[in-house]
């Protein structure tokens, strides 16, 4: 079973400042715009459904990007994202940004905490949504973000 979700996309000259390199922001939104198409496309819900349906959803408590090698306007990456921790009350999502040749140009490390919207207080996933997300959940061997990016900076070495 796959674990580990990707997309391509075209870069587009708006989201670049005027050199060409894609701006850091936009980073955030061309993954976070990945990350919510691969959850409706493998988990099987749209988090807009999920809160209408439950009255939870995820709210981003820390995000940490690494900016590895610039992007280009006109260039075509993939973005992949997988669950790297979870427990009964908070996520971790990795994405990468890679080019053609699996150059890691971004790491960003996505952790959510479980939300309820009526009570405006965290609580803990319901055992299904909890079961859900560890059936996804993907070791990776680094387990601080620093100790991550070393690890993909060696890796985009021997490419």
């Amino acid at each position: 079973m796959e674990k580990e979700f990707s997309s391509t996309v075209k870069i587009r000259f708006a989201d670049c400042d005027p050199i060409g390199h894609l701006n850091n922001v936009k980073y955030l939104e061309y993954m976070l715009n990945a990350r919510e198409d691969h959850v409706e496309q493998n988990y099987g819900f749209t988090y807009e459904q999920y809160t209408r349906e439950t009255g939870c959803t995820w709210v981003t408590v820390q995000n940490e990007i690494a900016y590895l090698k610039e992007v280009r306007y006109n260039s075509t990456v993939e973005i992949t994202s997988k669950t790297i921790f979870v427990d009964d009350l908070t996520a971790v999502v990795e994405l990468l940004m890679k080019d053609e040749n699996g150059v890691v140009h971004a790491v960003f490390w996505l952790t959510v905490i479980y939300f309820n919207m009526k009570t405006r207080r965290a609580e803990k996933m319901p055992e299904e949504t909890l079961t859900k997300f560890a059936h996804f959940l993907v070791e990776v061997d680094q387990k601080t973000f620093k100790e991550r990016v070393g690890f993909l900076r060696s890796q985009n070495k021997t490419k």
